[in-house]
């Protein structure tokens, strides 16, 4: 067997600039932050404020509706970038930090982990080192690497599970298994960590318009849905009433009938499946739950799309 030989290729071969070339692309991409860390991210806002100064990359995490901060730099971390990051996230309000560079130093892998284990409850932080490389004449190919993480992030939250109640506690595990079931067998979600939050949301294919989410709602009942919501009232309701009109397709496509919420009192909409059942059930019923949501959100991410593709909001023509 012949092998070929790994050469590191100039981040700035490919990305002169890191804040004109490197963000950009880690924006449109940024899918490959979340297949990393395990987080669905949603993409808000490039070069965004942050009290006079700018934030590389705004992204939400869509599990949680919380924000996430991206700081990128070339060449090796530095103090300057360390108080940049934490100034960010108190001015924005993040939930997470994900820091990247080429190299991580020691001092501030320290720091990264000395905040994690101070701020675990409330605030997370990431740093990954980005780098190139090509075998032989191939094209190049990047790499992240998870450098310093949330000692928490890949035990579930460990410690705020000890700190929740039983009922909390009970809707993480409930909400573990699903998205692993999601993620390895379905490939439907890239997410890792479950919440202990009684509902769990889940990207889509325009996730800045829909999402797929499954929660325990109101009156002992189970929930898996497409929720509808880009932002604008007005786009929210279109798009809905452009389903509703296909109602009979839809629901035959999915083999059962389904709840039309529009919700006109509120900013978004839901087109919904539901069924008896609480997170107190007993252990048997509770996965008869699992199963069911899964099945339907499956449903969901069969039927939808392609009828969605077909929506033009109003004033586009083409």
């Amino acid at each position: 067997m012949q092998f070929g030989n790994i050469s590191n290729v100039d981040l700035k071969s490919i990305w002169p600039s890191e804040a004109t070339d490197f963000t950009p692309w880690l924006s449109q991409n940024i899918s490959v932050i979340s297949d990393k860390i395990g987080m669905e991210l949603e993409l808000q806002e490039v070069e965004a404020d942050a009290g006079g100064f700018s934030a590389d990359i705004v992204a939400r995490d869509i599990s949680t509706n919380k924000i996430v901060i991206i700081e990128n730099q070339f060449g090796t971390t530095d103090h300057k970038h360390l108080g940049q990051i934490i100034t960010y996230a108190s001015v924005l309000g993040a939930s997470t930090v994900i820091w990247i560079a080429e190299s991580l130093r020691s001092e501030h892998k320290a720091a990264i982990d000395f905040l994690n284990q101070n701020l675990k409850d409330t605030l997370k932080f990431f740093a990954l080192e980005v780098s190139l490389i090509k075998i032989d004449n191939s094209n190049p190919a990047y790499i992240f690497s998870v450098v310093s993480q949330p000692l928490d992030h890949t035990t579930a939250y460990a410690k705020t599970v000890i700190d929740s109640s039983e009922t909390m506690e009970k809707y993480r595990a409930y909400f573990q298994a699903l998205i692993d079931e999601l993620r390895n067998v379905h490939k439907f979600t890239n997410a890792k960590v479950g919440q202990p939050q009684s509902w769990y949301t889940f990207a889509s294919e325009k996730s800045k318009l829909y999402k797929y989410a499954a929660s325990f709602a109101m009156g002992d009942r189970v929930r898996a849905e497409i929720y509808i919501d880009s932002g604008v009232k007005e786009q929210n309701e279109s798009l809905f009433d452009f389903l509703f009109k296909k109602k009979e397709q839809i629901e035959k496509s999915f083999g059962s009938s389904l709840e039309w919420e529009r919700l006109d009192t509120k900013r978004a909409c839901r087109i919904a499946r539901y069924r008896d059942g609480s997170i107190d059930e007993d252990t048997e019923t509770i996965e008869d739950i699992r199963k069911w949501t899964i099945e339907n959100l499956l449903k969901f991410k069969t039927v939808f799309p392609s009828i969605i593709k077909t929506w033009k909001p109003e004033g586009v023509t083409s």
